[in-house]
């Protein structure tokens, strides 16, 4: 049985449609087309459905301190809430236990049918205590080729990005990680321009959180940032929520860099164990006085990339999906509205507020 969405706007991810109907049939997208068009039960707009590649933790749990597949179910929970069909689980520096514990959680998340999750994220241990942000110095290392060789081998498909500080890794380190199938992601990294360069021209494609625990811009060393500032195909994720990084710094970057810059949420939760313990303050994630995480969805990134950054709107939802599709590479998720593909799309009113979602 077939289900119809009436759009007055439809973006595809690369076009405008008006005035048409989606039909969905077992959670394809059969067609798009004018027939069958109920201007009375048209909605606003619909939009690709969002992609979050660092989200750590919903509803009081996160996923290092609560590895398993309840935990997962409620960050998908707080994606679709807020637009996203699509996530990375993510764990910053932890111990190689917890390590195989994620690992184990996304197994038994996928495995019971549980939808939305591409793999884990796991955002250290191996970056530069220079650069650790909140990250827990203690558990930062460099690695050896034997536990990373028995961590890609345990977590073989369900291990889908790790950001690393690629300065502080023997280069076959990372020639490991990618011939696993697994993106590399350079962050947390003290880097220069010249070796920050040198890795993007050798084959690391993204960075993580632009702005945020990296070398930064300077007139004489334009460090980390200059390097993605000037790369051709490099990559970057960036969080916009006006904490992380200035609303007119969001600006810059995005008139340097254009469709190479996309939104993560780095969302955190509440929480009172372990080595990360966030609170909410006001509309940030505080950690013992260090600015830990956001309490974004991607729903709210478009909406301040509109509001406050000054982007077009079709532009906006491109950075919370086409772009960050482009960094994973993954034909079943192509962060468009397309027929013959996975339905996943998001249905909002004039104020971009959501309507409801669809997700495969």
């Amino acid at each position: 049985m077939s289900e119809y969405i009436s759009a007055k706007s439809l973006f595809t991810g690369n076009e405008w449609l008006y005035e048409v109907v989606v039909e969905i049939k077992d959670g394809i997208i059969a067609s798009i087309s004018k027939e069958k068009y109920d201007a009375n039960a048209a909605l606003p707009y619909v939009v690709p459905a969002f992609i979050d590649l660092q989200i750590y933790g919903a509803d009081q749990k996160l996923l290092s301190e609560f590895p398993d597949a309840d935990c997962i179910q409620k960050i998908y929970e707080y994606c679709l809430a807020g637009g996203a069909a699509y996530f990375q689980p993510t764990i910053a520096s932890q111990s190689i236990a917890v390590i195989y514990k994620a690992i184990d959680a996304v197994k038994a998340y996928k495995s019971s049918g549980g939808k939305g999750c591409i793999g884990l994220h796991l955002e250290g241990p191996w970056i530069n205590t220079i650069k650790k942000g909140a990250h827990n110095k203690d558990i930062i290392h460099a690695p050896t080729v034997t536990e990373l060789e028995e961590i890609l081998a345990y977590g073989k498909e369900y291990i889908s990005m790790i950001t690393l500080a690629p300065e502080i890794c023997d280069p076959y380190i990372i020639e490991i990680i990618q011939s696993h199938g697994v993106v590399v992601s350079a962050g947390h990294s003290n880097a220069n321009y010249e070796t920050a360069t040198k890795f993007f021209d050798n084959g690391i494609s993204v960075a993580t959180h632009l702005f945020n625990a990296m070398s930064g811009f300077l007139h004489r060393e334009p460090g980390m940032v200059g390097a993605l500032f000037n790369h051709p195909r490099a990559m970057s994720s960036i969080i916009v929520d006006g904490h992380h990084v200035n609303y007119h710094a969001v600006k810059t970057a995005k008139k340097i860099m254009g469709d190479r810059l996309f939104c993560i949420t780095d969302a955190v939760t509440t929480t009172n164990t372990g080595f990360y313990k966030h609170n909410l303050v006001e509309d940030k994630y505080e950690s013992e006085g260090t600015l830990s995480g956001s309490a974004l969805t991607q729903l709210k990134s478009v909406q301040n990339l509109v509001n406050h950054v000054g982007l077009d709107f079709a532009e906006a939802v491109k950075m919370c999906s086409v772009y960050p599709a482009r960094v994973m590479q993954k034909k079943e998720i192509s962060g468009s509205i397309k027929i013959g593909e996975a339905a996943a799309l998001v249905c909002l009113n004039e104020k971009m507020e959501q309507i409801k979602i669809v997700a495969s």
